[in-house]
């Protein structure tokens, strides 16, 4: 029987809420003081407005009740599961006032990309977009990217009792000191200290380049934060195309490489312990993958008559394996370039890499973690078939220390890949009823799954809403790697679904 959500779970779900809305009105003081500072005093009273709703919302969310207790992992499951869609929601509606969606609905999209670091975008005229507007978009990616949870955490809003269920139920896996409070703080600190060098260093860059010095500063900050969070959005329709700098994009490159890592990974390098991410899974795992995928792509490449040459593949090749595979959905060639140019084969292999994604850190996909998972359960179910009886198979792999692969390891790798692998045919489906090419249905569906942003011309202002309306779900639920969504819709289910009492059979 599945378990029914009570009326006290509902008010400490509601308080949980609350505290996580009141947390994000933060995120729109940064458009508010950039509307400021430019004289964008439309984007001001936008931005003043939706961050007074949003900790009004809070309050009276955590009136429901004020002193909720511990919360129990499946109010956690819910509370996460509900907040990415309500904080996209408010987060809408300046971006809807701003005149540039044709619809709320694809304000809403926009919402959900934004956090959910996916980047694809239905916005009309970005090249004409307020700089209080273009901050807010990257400040969406900022908070999604570590996570609303981690944010609130490090800013010590949720208190010892809720915030180590929330913290799992967020997709975090990283546990890089016992106490989940300090975790989120050194996630937090490590992401700051990569966006502010980065910044600087993009801005010095732009500035030789010949741009301005304040557009210089907040395009370098605008770049440092979806290079890292592994985002996509960028604040000119022509992504990394626009800057025509090559070694701002292999500074991108390094850049987006160094956000797939898994934050634990990056405590150990931190710490010295170089050894240890060079025997990591995920790092043996990443860097088999990248050689195939690199050999494969080439190949497929060299047909094409356009980047058939040894600089366009450096350039322009390598650019978009990177960012497919960290999911980050820059590009320094147009949709279109990468539709007709690329051939099928190295379009498709655009998507497979989207599709496993990368190591971790702030990327989404599968993740090289559970392919490796996966794999080491093929070997572990090949040794107990050939190993007598009587025999005891232990199989072992290197996460941070030597580990001990267990069937609850093994079947929550398996589960996720196989529900990642359901949801990506799903979204394909759906995209060729809605009359699309099955190459490009394909692309769009692992890219909204995978929050891998590149976009094969599908996503487009006006689109079917429809259509529309499943790429925001595959977002959804690939942000919270399913489990966490598939456990807030049971208990919904539970919950309003009547039960009815069986009575005793007479004689």
């Amino acid at each position: 029987m599945w378990p029914r959500l009570t009326l006290s779970d509902f008010r400490t779900i509601c308080h949980y809420l609350g505290s996580l809305l009141l947390c994000s009105s933060c995120m729109y003081l940064p458009s508010l003081v950039t509307g400021v500072v430019f004289g964008e005093w439309n984007a001001v009273e936008r931005y003043l407005m939706a961050a007074a709703i949003s900790a009004i919302a809070g309050v009276l969310l955590q009136f429901v009740r004020v002193q909720p207790g511990r919360l129990s992992r499946r109010q956690a499951m819910v509370v996460t599961g509900l907040i990415w869609v309500v904080l996209a929601f408010f987060a809408s509606i300046p971006l809807y006032m701003s005149g540039h969606y044709l619809s709320f609905l694809d304000a809403f999209f926009d919402g959900v990309s934004g956090l959910t670091t996916t980047g694809a975008t239905v916005i009309v005229d970005i090249d004409h977009l307020s700089n209080a507007d273009n901050m807010f978009r990257f400040m969406m990616h900022l908070v999604g990217g570590l996570g609303l949870i981690v944010v609130a955490l490090s800013l010590g809003l949720l208190g010892k009792s809720g915030g180590a269920s929330m913290y799992s139920s967020e997709a975090r896996s990283e546990h890089v000191v016992p106490n989940v409070v300090h975790t989120a703080r050194l996630i937090s600190r490590i992401a700051l200290v990569f966006i502010v060098l980065s910044t600087g260093i993009l801005a010095v860059m732009l500035l030789f380049s010949g741009m301005e010095p304040v557009r210089a500063l907040l395009h370098g900050l605008w770049m440092a934060i979806t290079g890292f969070v592994t985002g996509g959005y960028a604040p000119t329709s022509q992504s990394a195309l626009y800057y025509h700098s090559f070694p701002m994009e292999v500074f991108l490159m390094v850049l987006m490489l160094f956000g797939t890592i898994n934050f634990t990974l990056h405590d150990e390098i931190w710490r010295g312990r170089v050894h240890s991410f060079f025997r990591d899974m995920e790092t043996v795992t990443m860097v088999i993958w990248l050689l195939v995928v690199v050999a494969v792509f080439t190949a497929a490449l060299s047909v094409s008559q356009d980047f058939n040459a040894l600089p366009a593949m450096l350039r322009r090749g390598l650019f978009m394996i990177v960012a497919a595979f960290s999911t980050t959905g820059l590009q320094n060639i147009t949709t279109n370039e990468m539709v007709t140019c690329f051939g099928s084969g190295a379009f498709l292999m655009i998507a497979l890499v989207m599709a496993v994604g990368s190591a971790g850190g702030t990327a989404g996909g599968i993740k090289f973690y559970r392919v490796g998972i996966v794999f080491k359960s093929i070997v572990a179910s090949l040794k107990e078939t050939l190993s007598p009886d009587s025999a005891h198979v232990v199989v072992t792999y290197y996460h941070v220390g030597r580990r001990i692969l267990t069937h609850e390891t093994s079947r929550e790798a398996l589960t996720v890949f196989v529900l990642y692998v359901a949801t990506y045919a799903v979204g394909t489906l759906v995209g060729v009823a809605a009359g699309y090419d099955a190459t490009q249905a394909i692309f769009e569906s692992v890219a909204m799954t995978s929050n891998g942003g590149l976009s094969s011309g599908i996503v487009s202002p006006g689109m079917q809403p429809f259509l529309e309306s499943v790429y925001i779900f595959q977002m959804w639920a690939g942000r919270l790697e399913f489990l966490t969504l598939l456990a807030l819709i049971v208990q919904f289910l539970a919950s309003v679904t009547p039960r009815f009492k069986k009575g005793r059979a007479r004689d």
